[in-house]
């Protein structure tokens, strides 16, 4: 059920609120990019005598939705390998200037258990030669990871200790599968015991490494066999993977990291709603994991309300701009922000952190030859691009542990009250449904900030007020542009 608000045509307020206010900062990103993030200098203050101009946001912090793990990217090989090429000096700095406090704030994020697509070519941490095999896993090495990803994640989490990690497969040694390839195939299930310990040894390598991973995916994008790496597993296959062989060898090595299913898009939530419906399945995951390439945003919601026990996460998109010309912020942060938070997700992780001008590297032959990194390195040189600034309209302003909060939505019902045309001082209540508010998404962090961050997908100047705890505030935001609004709670 949809939650009411009571929106006040008229300055209402008694008691206890009526003696409160708060400055609101506001910071913007416009699609002619004259601001990226900016703050703006004319703050507006919540006050108890200021009448609503436009369409209102009435936030309600009493009511509270899921917590917040973080936003971020995934971390490639590509990634890591530019970010590993810069000068000491630059990459601390870009490193700061994106996970430190004063900077993007970045929060969570994603790393391929092995080679993605986005490497310049494929590997396993147990790599053989053709005929031979390893059941042992008496050869497992992170050697390729120990000269990017991993020197590149202790200079975060030096910065940002404890980010929560997401390790992701793209496809096991290709001597464990059915084509004896690392493009399609499937596990071979005499493998099934052999693979699950390859994941254990990924999270205790990591961890002896200093590096926590916090959860893993068991396949990215298990009904995709066109990337290079890939792999195909469907619901039955995986179900009996997770349930006699992964979950207990978690269990038995002492393992605390989360098991996160699917992985994969929003079409096709039958797939982890079929693994969750068996009770022995279910006591070995946290949750399930989406893509947005396919698929409404809606079956989020839907999976929550089949399995509010179960957490949602939202695990890769990519988010590009084609070509020059205006920036099409307010779709990214509408898709992206708002409606994966709305729709119960506890994070948001884009694809992919870093490449260069042409989008290297990946892989041939299945690799992604048009994702855009949310920054472009050229060297030491670094372009900011679209996916960065939609994540850190949220990232630089909700923090992990940060709680969803109420507010008004596009079709949500609200009560506005008049006076009556022939006695004065007289109110008439009418319920009306809110068509005209802009899509918004609002939080209250661990330290009693409201952040509200509000997409202006309409090709009107953009007039429209905040409403909380009685006091109003007023703002205009211009057709296409992006705010994030934040204030100190009461």
């Amino acid at each position: 059920m949809k939650p009411y608000f009571l929106l006040l045509a008229c300055s209402l307020s008694t008691g206890l609120y009526a003696q409160q206010s708060a400055q609101v900062e506001a910071w913007v990103t416009t699609p002619d990019r004259s601001a990226l993030l900016k703050k703006q200098t004319e703050n507006s203050t919540l006050g108890t005598n200021v009448r609503p101009s436009g369409p209102v946001i009435t936030i309600d912090g009493r009511q509270q939705f899921q917590e917040i793990d973080g936003f971020g990217f995934a971390i490639t090989g590509g990634s890591a390998q530019h970010l590993v090429n810069m000068s000491p000096g630059a990459r601390k700095q870009l490193l700061q200037e994106l996970f430190g406090a004063d900077g993007a704030g970045l929060s969570y994020l994603r790393l391929s258990i092995g080679a993605s697509d986005l490497n310049s070519f494929v590997f396993s941490y147990n790599d053989l030669p053709a005929g031979q095999t390893d059941p042992e896993l008496k050869k497992f090495s992170l050697s390729q990871d120990l000269k990017d990803v991993v020197p590149v994640m202790k200079e975060i989490l030096a910065i940002k200790p404890g980010i929560p990690i997401l390790g992701s497969p793209w496809s096991a040694p290709a001597w464990m599968k059915t084509n004896n390839n690392v493009r399609g195939g499937a596990l071979k299930k005499e493998y099934y015991a052999t693979y699950a310990q390859y994941f254990v040894k990924y999270v205790q390598a990591m961890e002896k490494e200093g590096i926590r991973i916090e959860a893993v995916t068991v396949q990215n994008e298990p009904l995709n066999s066109r990337n290079t790496p890939s792999m195909q597993w469907y619901y039955e296959e995986q179900g009996e993977f997770i349930k006699k062989h992964l979950g207990p060898a978690f269990a038995a090595a002492g393992i605390k990291t989360k098991i996160i299913l699917f992985d994969h898009n929003l079409d096709r939530a039958d797939y982890p709603l079929a693994l969750l419906s068996d009770p022995e399945i279910s006591k070995y995951v946290d949750g399930s994991g989406f893509h947005h390439y396919g698929g409404d945003m809606g079956a989020m919601s839907t999976l929550h309300m089949a399995r509010p026990d179960k957490n949602i996460y939202f695990t890769e998109q990519m988010v590009i701009e084609r070509g020059g010309g205006e920036l099409n912020i307010a779709a990214s942060v509408k898709r992206m922000l708002i409606q994966t938070t709305r729709n119960w997700s506890r994070n948001v992780i884009l694809w992919n952190l870093a490449a260069d001008s042409l989008n290297d590297p990946h892989t041939d032959n299945g690799g992604c030859s048009m994702c855009q990194g949310a920054i472009t390195i050229m060297g030491d040189r670094v372009q900011k691009n679209i996916a960065y600034y939609t994540i850190a309209h949220a990232s630089a302003f909700v923090p992990k542990g940060s709680v969803r909060i109420a507010s008004t939505f596009t079709g949500d019902k609200s009560v506005s009250l008049t006076e009556d045309e022939e006695r004065p001082g007289i109110r008439r209540a009418t319920v009306i449904e809110n068509t005209a508010v802009l899509p918004n998404v609002a939080f209250k962090t661990p330290d009693g900030r409201i952040v509200l961050i509000v997409a202006n997908d309409s090709y009107n100047t953009g007039g429209f007020s905040i409403r909380y705890n009685g006091s109003v505030a007023n703002f205009r935001l211009q057709p296409g542009a992006v705010g994030t609004y934040v204030f100190k709670s009461w």
